[in-house]
């Protein structure tokens, strides 16, 4: 005899013996608990036809009810599971556009780069032939670091930009010097005039500020994406305490236990119990918020008012730019390094005989705008121009989706209220579900956040002990904070002077006086002279290709960041 027939004929035989003679007594139906039991996939082996004594409910109030023991255990488990998931399916527009738009955006940027490089290699194949082509791995080499950069590897953009022009500096003086011959030590030491001279006149400045907040830009925003997903991963994997499982099926199943199981919780109850259940959660909301500010104003960083066409357009102009600074003022700059590096050694009679205009002239000539191939190259512009405008558009597409996400944790508890399934609505409050019987809910709603449910009615709240867990997603969340704004000001936080690091009390900026600035300062420095006599190298033509390359693909990279800002 299953169990729960004895504790039906033991409580009805005291009524009988209770009551009046000629009374009737009605034991309520549990024919629609049962139907509904087995909807959600129970055995109706243990499940009363009518109404038994109720002292044995831990959970649910002990009156005449539908439940035993095993049906309130098994649907306290299913409530936990319920809540689990509904936190999981409500969040899932934020998880999904962080992860969605941080794979479509980091592909758009690697496509972005792949086809800038292959423009350029196509431009070059055809207008400098052999000679580009025998250098093209300078190209190569510096692409792979702008994209070992943007991966997160340990790339300082400053200082590699600063070898970049100093190595084209060494390469451009042996091409207006063919009359010499340089040694290793001696081109050193011309490389460290760079910044002294300027024979390049302002391009390396700008190049250097607009490729650093570029490529900062692009990272930190692709890093504040990752840090975005797995934060909102994590906090949607909820863990509820025994105190909110207890809540949980007190507020969706004990209706099953009086025999309403058709009958849903108050809009307001349910509010109570999530903003319960949720407390910790919502402590994130200020902390998501601050973030997504953040990445909102990073994203305008991406959004250039400049066309692909117009980014495109003055790369050659500053290529030509750069080299004909060095050969205006070759013989300023010839001197100078003369002065302090010494007097080099003579070339060979043959390779001295050729002057250094003659040499340059034929070698380097200022590139034509008009000359732009429009086959191979020109193919692989168009496919710039695409990735370009559709990086745009998805750049857009992020910023309207990270608006959509501010207060996404706070709101929670609203969200899933609302949904029809879940609660009898706001319209409906006196046929509603109130935690004891079908009636309004008089309790008032707390406020959000851990420490406003200390006198929460429906879950028991240890306002003392947040959330470890939770606390740690705040602090990934104020650290990437931190990155986003100093990526605004064009700061690379991992690559910042003690003196940033220390200043301030954490507001993040890492700026003295929280004053950024907005450009890079140059230090110039005194170069030693040389022995002239030291070892010599031999300096061939190929040297030249290989300044010109570098010139060009930094060009490049300063279209990119004309059109990311």
């Amino acid at each position: 005899m299953p169990s729960w027939i004895g504790a039906v004929i033991l409580p009805l035989s005291g009524l009988l013996l209770s009551l009046p003679a000629g009374a009737e007594v009605k034991a309520r139906s549990c024919g629609e608990v049962r139907q509904a039991y087995g909807a959600k996939g129970f055995s109706l082996a243990d499940i009363p036809y009518q109404e038994i004594a109720g002292e044995h409910l831990r959970i649910c109030p002990q009156e005449y009810t539908c439940c035993t023991t095993e049906m309130e255990d098994k649907l306290s488990q299913q409530s936990k599971l319920e809540f689990e998931n509904l936190v999981e399916e409500t969040s899932h527009f934020v998880r999904t556009t962080f992860v969605s738009r941080h794979k479509k955006f980091d592909e758009f940027f690697r496509e972005l780069l792949e086809n800038a490089e292959k423009s350029l290699n196509d431009m070059f194949v055809r207008t400098y032939g052999m000679l580009y082509m025998q250098n093209s791995e300078v190209f190569q080499d510096l692409f792979t670091e702008l994209k070992r950069y943007y991966t997160g590897g340990n790339v300082n953009l400053e200082e590699m930009l600063n070898d970049f022009w100093a190595r084209l500096l060494e390469r451009m003086f042996q091409l207006i010097n063919p009359q010499y011959h340089f040694s290793e030590d001696y081109l050193e030491c011309v490389s460290k005039y760079t910044d002294q001279l300027k024979p390049f006149g302002d391009v390396p400045r700008k190049l250097k500020i607009q490729v650093t907040r570029a490529f900062i830009a692009a990272r930190t925003f692709v890093q504040g994406l990752t840090v975005g997903r797995e934060v909102a991963n994590r906090v949607s994997k909820v863990s509820p305490t025994p105190g909110c499982i207890r809540a949980l099926m007190k507020m969706l199943y004990c209706p099953y236990c009086r025999g309403l199981p058709s009958v849903r919780p108050c809009n307001n109850y349910c509010l109570n119990v999530m903003k319960g259940c949720l407390a910790n959660q919502a402590d994130l909301d200020t902390e998501w918020n601050l973030f997504i500010d953040a990445m909102l104003l990073v994203a305008e960083r991406l959004e250039g008012p400049f066309n692909i066409e117009s980014v495109m357009d003055p790369i050659d102009v500053k290529i030509s730019e750069a080299i004909m600074n060095m050969q205006e003022n070759s013989m300023q700059v010839s001197a100078k390094v003369f002065q302090g590096c010494g007097q080099p050694k003579p070339a060979p009679a043959l390779r001295s005989a050729r002057s250094a205009p003659e040499n340059f002239n034929t070698r380097f000539r200022p590139y034509n705008p008009e000359e732009r191939p429009t086959t191979a190259a020109g193919t692989s512009l168009d496919r710039l121009r695409i990735v370009w405008r559709t990086m745009q558009h998805s750049v857009t597409d992020i910023k309207e989706k990270l608006k959509l996400s501010k207060k996404v944790w706070s709101t929670l508890p609203y969200t899933i209220c609302k949904d029809e399934s879940m609660t009898a609505g706001t319209s409906n409050e006196e046929e509603c579900w109130n935690g004891h019987s079908k009636a309004r809910y008089l309790p008032e709603i707390m406020n959000d956040g851990l420490t406003n449910q200390i006198n929460n009615p429906e879950v028991d709240v240890d306002i003392t002990r947040p959330d470890t867990f939770i606390r740690q997603q705040i602090m990934a969340l104020r650290v990437m904070t931190n990155k986003l704004k100093n990526a605004y000001n064009g700061n690379d936080v991992n690559f910042q002077d003690t003196s940033d690091e220390s200043s301030g009390s954490g507001s993040g900026s890492g700026c003295m006086d929280d004053v950024c600035p907005t450009e890079f300062e140059f230090v110039t420095t005194e170069a030693p002279a040389v022995d002239p006599d030291r070892r010599e190298v031999d300096s061939s033509a190929a040297q030249l290709g290989h300044s010109l390359l570098s010139g060009s693909l930094a060009c490049i990279v300063l279209a990119l960041q004309r059109l990311c800002r």
